[in-house]
């Protein structure tokens, strides 16, 4: 893999052995930074659970205090008073079967998709195009509602959805390095809180293995997972 001359340098800044506390590493990133786009910031964590076993998968939401620094586009499947209730609270788009028409047709520009209860069968339609990119609805992460003002106007601030993958892996966009060191921090502690408390009951020993941040051109950083962890309670 070739690394040009500044990620080359910012890699011999890094100590590779060593776990970096939240607030040194967010200031790494901070002076770093080398490009001239708004890098997003991810925090990634390795957790000590088997998500092939349906009692120790975790995922859920978390409303970052500070917002990701980016504009969330939701797509919503309601009818009637409830489209008119989506359409109040900012959805990008609104509708039902013709909603679903246009997503079969290739239409994807959007971050989120909100479905009500009873549109769920014209959503399930849509499994193969939606599944993939992480986009269907579910009742587990908030976007089955009938409460659709309360749920876009979440979405629209700043609240992400989180699920462990195939690798015992979880990671997020948390924010942007053109946020203030306190506001990244402060998103990361609400990151790593929300994944604490979704620790599941049949989960032992250490739950979180590792844990990482990095911009998007910076390595990852290692950080120390006990300060995380204590910084989160």
């Amino acid at each position: 893999m070739s690394r040009s001359k500044n990620q080359k340098n910012y890699r011999e800044k890094i100590d590779r052995n060593r776990r970096y506390g939240l607030a040194e590493a967010v200031k790494i990133l901070k002076d770093n930074k080398f490009t001239k786009f708004d890098e997003s910031i991810e925090l990634a964590m390795r957790l000590g659970v088997n998500p092939k076993h349906a009692d120790q998968m975790v995922r859920g939401t978390v409303s970052l205090p500070h917002g990701i620094g980016k504009t969330v586009r939701v797509a919503v499947f309601a009818a009637a008073e409830k489209a008119e209730e989506a359409r109040a609270a900012g959805a990008d788009e609104v509708g039902t079967d013709d909603l679903a028409a246009k997503i079969k047709g290739g239409w994807t520009d959007f971050d989120v998709c909100v479905a009500t209860p009873d549109q769920m069968r014209v959503v399930g339609q849509l499994g193969k195009v939606l599944g993939p990119r992480g986009l269907m609805p579910n009742p587990k992460t908030g976007t089955v509602t009938m409460n659709l003002e309360q749920t876009i106007k979440e979405l629209k601030a700043g609240r992400i959805e989180f699920r462990v993958d195939k690798q015992s892996n979880i990671a997020a966009s948390i924010g942007k390095i053109s946020f203030g060191e306190n506001e990244i921090e402060e998103n990361a502690r609400a990151f790593v809180d929300a994944i604490l408390k979704a620790r599941p009951a049949t989960t032992k020993g250490t739950y979180v293995l590792g844990c990482s941040i990095c911009s998007t051109m910076s390595p990852g950083i290692k950080l120390d997972t006990a300060d995380i962890s204590s910084s989160a309670k």
